[in-house]
């Protein structure tokens, strides 16, 4: 059998990322190593109480959390997303909190030294704002250079925007990142809108797991707010789950199709700001190409993240 991959995550729980952490641990394709925290959904106090939470849920409190980035590189955040995921971030539900204490490493100091000791190749996963994996190569370049795959939930190369018309939040929230990261040469995966919401986990699938175990029930329970929020304001009965599919890329490679692009992100001031501008004219030859993911088999993906999802809540 093959050794299980080395797995990062970097993230800003969040609902969705929660359920993403839950199913990176019930994969046994992937060792997660460490989780990085970031600014995003809601701040940087809470995301990293609420990633210290989440993993203590799956008791995984050994996996060290590490914060990151309070704000963006450059310009403030004119808002967060708590009107979807709560005010605490995960949809009104109170985890215990864990036993483990903080990692006293900034996250880009223990990411690069992750990164540096690692024998084999390191996946990244970054389901949140980029600020930390933009800091990394500034900061760490010899480090970032050892990621053997970074696969970034964020952006759209066709569908528009979700916190405005043009932009998706993850690129919208930093876009100074983002450019840097999708500008360099590190091989990179982009999980965008196009893929993410045809992908849209139903009632059907959230009971399933929840009745499987305590993990499960309260992961349901965490996804209740979201359900009602994309009822309210989409009129879907469902969840997309954006940041599970970016996890389920990263844990089987090929999941989703995609193709080399050449990407770049609009750092202006204006309303097309974190606007993810993606050439489809014809595939990259850039070193720097981005391989952006245009199709997915939103079922079986769907599937694939309820059976994980189940199997871990009964191991709970």
């Amino acid at each position: 059998m093959e050794q299980p991959t080395p797995l990062v995550i970097d993230t800003d729980p969040g609902i969705d990322d929660a359920v993403a952490i839950l199913l990176a641990l019930a994969s046994p394709e992937v060792d997660l190593r460490l989780v990085t925290t970031v600014h995003g959904n809601v701040d940087l106090a809470r995301t990293t109480e609420n990633a210290l939470r989440v993993l203590h849920l799956a008791g995984r409190s050994d996996v060290p959390v590490a914060a990151g980035a309070r704000g963006p590189l450059v310009h403030p955040m004119a808002e967060r997303a708590g009107h979807v995921h709560g005010a605490a971030g995960l949809g009104g539900v109170e985890l215990p909190p864990s036993p483990a204490a903080l990692d006293p490493r900034p996250a880009v100091v223990a990411l690069a030294d992750l990164l540096l000791a690692s024998e084999q190749p390191v996946t990244v996963v970054a389901i949140g704002p980029l600020t930390n994996i933009a800091l990394l190569l500034a900061v760490h370049p010899e480090a970032a250079d050892r990621i053997g795959r970074l696969v970034v939930m964020g952006g759209s190369a066709g569908a528009g925007g979700n916190v405005t018309a043009a932009a998706e939040f993850n690129a919208w929230a930093d876009p100074e990142a983002a450019q840097a990261v999708f500008s360099s040469p590190v091989p990179t995966v982009l999980v965008g809108l196009d893929v993410t919401l045809p992908t849209v986990l139903g009632e059907d699938g959230v009971a399933r797991f929840a009745a499987a175990g305590p993990i499960g029930e309260t992961a349901g329970a965490i996804l209740r707010q979201y359900m009602d929020h994309a009822r309210e304001n989409y009129g879907v009965d469902g969840v997309v789950v954006h940041d599970a599919l970016a996890v389920t890329e990263a844990v089987v490679p090929g999941t989703l199709t995609t193709v080399p692009r050449d990407v770049v992100v609009d750092t202006g001031l204006g309303a097309s700001r974190g606007q993810t501008l993606v050439d489809r004219r014809a595939p990259s030859g850039s070193p720097t190409a981005v391989h952006v993911a245009e199709r997915v088999d939103s079922p079986a993906a769907v599937e694939f993240l309820v059976s994980r999802l189940v199997d871990l809540a009964g191991r709970g």
